[in-house]
């Protein structure tokens, strides 16, 4: 019988690490990711609320891992239990909230492409220029239109400018939208719940530099970052790390 490594914890982004962008678990996903637990604390942590995440990894998602982190952790379950929250609007307050999804609105509006679209979470809100709600047709012409007109990493320099003394950051996670909260409330959010563990691993595809949305934490001195290009790529890295080590 298998036994954990104690103090050990593999916390994983979902999007492009254990799915594809917004696409279901494969079964084979989670077979592995069930044995990987029998020798390791299995974690995730995805900028998502949680019915975005319990869509694409289950629902029962928060039994399927001992930690999920959703919104950065901005929201916690351990053990299938919620553990802890954090509120956007109690940090921002009322007024400026309001100050920011209105300009964001209407700039984006201006924009010569369709939809416009703010979703409010718990510890941040989430930006698609385009809408949650396009088809996946939409989101791949949008992600390669985006490509070449930079349409995020523009609005979010007018954004950063225009709102610089709100002390925010903005993160471009995914193929149509970027998540907006307060400094130091990235994915490093989630460690504050990990001081059991002396060797953090983290697994993330967005590691590659300032404003990928798993940059802070493959960079933090507390994990061990690994940059994956596919949930085969995070299986196969998996396997050398966790499943060989005697």
């Amino acid at each position: 019988m298998a036994v954990r490594k104690p103090g050990l914890i593999a916390l994983f982004d979902v999007d492009g690490t254990l799915t594809a962008p917004r696409k279901a678990v494969t079964p084979k996903m989670l077979e592995f990711m069930g044995e990987l637990r029998k020798v390791v604390t299995v974690g995730v942590v995805g900028g998502s609320d949680l019915s975005k995440i319990s869509e694409q990894l289950g629902k029962t998602v928060i039994d399927d891992y001992d930690y999920v982190f959703s919104e950065n952790g901005l929201v916690a379950h351990k053990d299938g239990k919620l553990v802890g929250t954090q509120s956007l609007k109690s940090m921002l307050g009322e007024d400026k909230l309001k100050e920011f999804i209105n300009f964001t609105l209407h700039y984006i509006a201006d924009l010569d492409i369709r939809g416009t679209f703010i979703e409010f979470r718990s510890g941040m809100l989430n930006v698609s220029p385009i809408g949650q709600n396009c088809s996946q047709e939409e989101r791949d012409e949008f992600k390669n239109y985006d490509k070449v007109q930079n349409i995020r990493p523009k609005i979010i320099s007018v954004l950063r400018e225009k709102f610089a003394h709100l002390n925010l950051t903005f993160s471009i996670g995914g193929q149509i939208s970027f998540d907006v909260f307060p400094q130091g409330w990235d994915k490093t959010y989630c460690l504050r719940y990990l001081d059991d563990f002396h060797e953090i691993h983290f697994f993330g595809d967005k590691t590659y530099s300032m404003g990928g949305n798993d940059h802070e934490i493959y960079e933090s001195e507390r994990t061990l970052g690994h940059t994956v290009t596919s949930r085969e790529d995070t299986m196969k890295l998996c396997k050398t790390l966790f499943l060989t080590r005697p």
